[in-house]
This record gives structure tokens, sequence and C-alpha cells, in this order.
């Protein structure tokens, strides 16, 4: 059984005991998080899908990682002839979560 559910703007495939990175949130190891905006459920037979949905449909995540920095980013910016050039560097902090349940 999984579910794709929209969570901070993203959508995610949710399976039980998948492991998922999503945006940073306040939040400590072991919490819980229900998320209630699932758009598709599948049991391996029937497919719901929900407009926009589906009702009753909930799926519980548990924090495992609550901070967790992706790999850098490196922004090279560069003007031909102007004598111009920025080197910048990023690391997007997320959130490591595990699917505890889908409920349908």
């Amino acid at each position: 059984m999984y579910a794709i559910v929209e969570f901070k703007g993203n959508q995610y495939k949710a399976e039980k005991d998948a492991v998922l990175k999503v945006p940073h949130m306040d939040c400590k190891d072991g919490d819980s998080v229900t998320v209630d905006t699932v758009l598709l459920v599948s049991d391996g037979e029937k497919v719901t899908v929900g407009a926009p949905y589906v009702n009753g449909a909930k799926v519980v995540l548990q924090v495992t990682k609550p901070m967790v920095k992706d790999g850098k980013v490196l922004v090279f910016k560069y003007k031909s002839k102007k004598d111009y050039h920025r080197f910048h560097g990023h690391r997007e902090q997320y959130t490591e979560v595990t699917v505890k349940e889908v409920q349908a």
C-alpha cells in the first residue's frame, strides 16, 4: 500500500517504512507528524484518487533526523570582458522522516 501526499509544497510517495527527506521542520527526534493532504491511495488492486484530497486518508510520519544538510550547491556567476565573477555555495537543510503508517 502506498500514498501520494502533498507536504510543505512538495509531493512524496509514502510507503510503510520508507525514508523521506522533507524541507526543514522545527521538531525533535522521535516526534510524530500526521499528514492528511493525501492525493492518491493505492492498495495494490484499488486506486483512490482525491479531488483534490482523499477523504479520511492519513499518513503518519516519525522524525528520525531533525536536521540533515544536503550536498553543497555551487553557484558561479561570470560576465565576460567585464572582470565580474562571483562564487557562492549553499547547503539546504532537510528533516529526515520515516513513514510509519498509511491509513486509507
